[in-house]
C-alpha cells in the first residue's frame, strides 16, 4: 500500500496504472461501512484507492471542521489489512490553492433535505467529487447509502458531464441496534448513544405503516416525529417521505419513496434513511 500526499506525485502515479480503478471517497475516521466499500472495491476493480480528505467547503461556519475526528496512521493500519493498494490524503493547500476559482454546482436535487438545513454544503460536495474523479479517473466509485441525498446528486453530476465513473451505492452498515454506522457517532455520550438507534426506529415505524397500507405521507411524517416529542437535548431538523428520484415531498405514498430524517441529539446530527417501494406501486 502506497500514500501519497502530493497531487503531482499522485498524478505520475496515475499514468502508470492499468486496468480498472476503483474509488472510495472517505474523510477518514473509518469504521466498518467505509471497510464494506473497500472490499466491494476490492472485488470489482483492478486496482483501490481509498481518498481521505476532510473537506472544508462542504462544512459550514458553525459545524465540526475544527472537531471531525482524524487518525489518519489508524485509517491506514485498516487499509493495509484490507489489502488496498493506494492511499491518496493531499492537504488542504494542495487541494485549494491560494489561486482556487472553480466551483461545481448541482441544482434541483442539491436543495431540498440537507441542502435546504446546510446551505453550501453540496457545492462544496459537488466540487470536491470533481476533482476528485478528475484526479483519480476511476471506473467505479463507491458510496454508502447513507448519504442518500448525496449518491443521488453525485449520480447526477456524473450523467449531466458525461463522465465515465459509474457511481455505486452501497447499503447502510448499521450496528448490533440499528444505530447507522458514522464517524460522528464517537461524538455521543453514553446516554446519546443509547438515544441515536430511535433514528432508525421511527424509519422503521413508518416503513412497516406504509407496508400495512397507510398512504397519507402527512400521517407518516407525524408518526416519525412522534418518537423525538419532549426528549430533552433532542431538536429534529427534517423528516421526510420523497420521491426516490427526485426527492419532492410526496403527499402520497404511491411510488418508490426515500424515508428520511435529520437529528440533533445533543451537539451531535445524525441523519438516516430508508428506500422502499409501496406494495403494489412501481414505475
Amino acid at each position: 500500500m502506497q500514500l501519497v500526499t502530493s497531487i503531482p506525485a499522485w498524478k505520475q502515479v496515475r499514468l502508470g496504472l492499468g486496468g480498472a480503478v476503483g474509488l472510495v471517497p472517505t474523510m477518514g475516521a473509518l469504521h466498518a461501512g467505509h471497510v464494506a466499500l473497500v472490499r466491494r472495491c476490492r472485488a470489482e476493480n483492478d486496482v483501490t484507492v481509498v481518498w481521505i480528505f476532510v473537506n472544508p467547503k462542504q462544512f459550514g461556519p458553525s459545524e465540526d471542521f475544527a472537531r471531525y475526528p482524524r487518525d489518519l496512521a489508524r485509517d491506514m493500519r485498516l487499509l493495509e489489512t484490507e489489502g488496498v493498494d493506494y492511499i491518496l490524503s493531499p492537504t488542504v493547500e494542495e487541494v485549494y490553492p491560494e489561486a482556487f476559482q472553480t466551483t461545481v454546482n448541482v441544482e434541483g436535487l442539491t436543495r431540498p433535505l440537507e441542502g435546504a438545513v446546510r446551505p453550501g454544503h453540496f457545492q462544496g460536495v459537488t466540487t470536491i467529487v470533481a476533482k476528485m474523479f478528475c484526479l483519480t479517473q476511476p471506473r467505479r466509485a463507491y458510496f454508502g447509502q447513507k448519504d442518500a441525498q448525496q449518491s443521488l446528486v453525485v449520480q447526477r453530476l456524473v450523467f449531466d458531464l458525461g463522465m465515465l465513473t459509474e457511481v455505486v451505492v452501497c447499503p447502510t452498515v448499521r450496528e448490533a441496534d440499528g444505530l447507522a454506522m458514522s464517524s460522528r457517532n464517537v461524538y455521543l455520550d453514553a446516554e446519546e448513544r443509547a438515544f441515536a438507534p430511535t433514528l432508525y426506529r421511527a424509519l422503521q415505524a413508518a416503513e412497516r405503516a406504509i407496508a400495512a397500507g397507510e398512504r397519507d405521507a402527512d400521517a407518516l411524517r407525524e408518526r416519525m416525529r412522534r418518537e423525538f416529542s419532549g426528549r430533552p437535548g433532542v431538536s429534529v431538523d427534517y423528516v421526510s417521505i420523497a420521491d426516490v428520484q427526485t426527492l419532492q415531498e410526496l403527499a402520497t405514498v404511491d411510488r418508490p419513496a426515500l424515508l428520511s430524517l435529520a437529528v440533533r441529539v445533543g451537539r451531535t446530527r445524525l441523519i438516516d434513511n430508508i428506500p422502499m417501494t409501496p406494495p403494489g406501486a412501481g414505475r
